[in-house]
C-alpha cells in the first residue's frame, strides 16, 4: 500500500468513527441509570409509528422510539413514582447546533398523556433527511412544531426547584 492510501484510509476509519460517535444520545441528570444510547441500541427498542404534521402543513409518518421508553430504561421516575416532588421534575432535549426545548415528565408518561412523544429516526419509511437526524423529537398534536427538536444528541433530566 502507498502512504496515501494508506492516510486516505486511516482518515475515512477516523471520520466514521467522529460521525457514529455523534449519532449517540446521552440520557443523564436525575435518572438511576445514565446512558450513552448508540444508533444500534435505540435500533433494538420498541417501535411506534405517528402521524403528525410537520411545518409544511403535511401530514407524514414518523417512526421510532417512544420518549418514555428510553427514560424508563435510564430509571427515571415515571408511572407511579411521579407525584409529590418529583411532579416538578422535566426533560431537557438538546441538538447538536445547541438547540433546548423542555418538556415536563407527566406529558411524556403513558400513565399522564394520551399522546405519545417519540425519537423518531424515520419519516414516511425513510431515514430522517441529512440535517434532521439521524434522531428527532417528534410531538404529535401540537399547533407549532417548534419543540420537535432535530439532531438530537442529549436528554437531562432535573428538578425544577427554585
Amino acid at each position: 500500500m502507498t502512504h496515501k492510501l494508506i492516510t486516505f484510509i486511516t482518515t475515512a476509519v477516523l471520520f466514521t468513527s467522529a460521525v457514529q460517535a455523534q449519532t449517540g444520545i446521552s440520557v443523564e441528570g436525575e435518572v438511576s441509570r445514565p446512558l450513552k444510547l448508540t444508533a444500534a441500541d435505540i435500533g433494538r427498542m420498541k417501535n411506534v409509528e405517528v402521524t403528525a404534521a410537520d411545518r409544511d402543513g403535511k401530514e407524514h409518518r414518523y417512526s421510532g422510539v417512544p420518549v418514555y421508553e428510553i427514560l424508563q430504561q435510564a430509571g427515571v421516575t415515571l408511572g407511579a413514582q411521579l407525584r409529590g416532588e418529583n411532579m416538578s421534575k422535566y426533560l431537557l432535549v438538546k441538538s447538536g447546533d445547541g438547540y433546548e426545548v423542555l418538556f415536563s415528565l407527566p406529558e411524556l408518561d403513558s400513565t399522564f398523556a394520551s399522546r405519545v412523544i417519540i425519537l423518531a429516526d424515520k419519516m414516511d419509511g425513510q431515514p430522517l433527511p441529512a440535517g434532521k437526524g439521524p434522531f428527532r423529537i417528534v410531538v404529535p398534536g401540537e399547533k407549532k412544531p417548534a419543540r420537535w427538536i432535530w439532531e438530537v444528541r442529549s436528554m437531562t433530566v432535573r428538578f425544577a426547584k427554585e
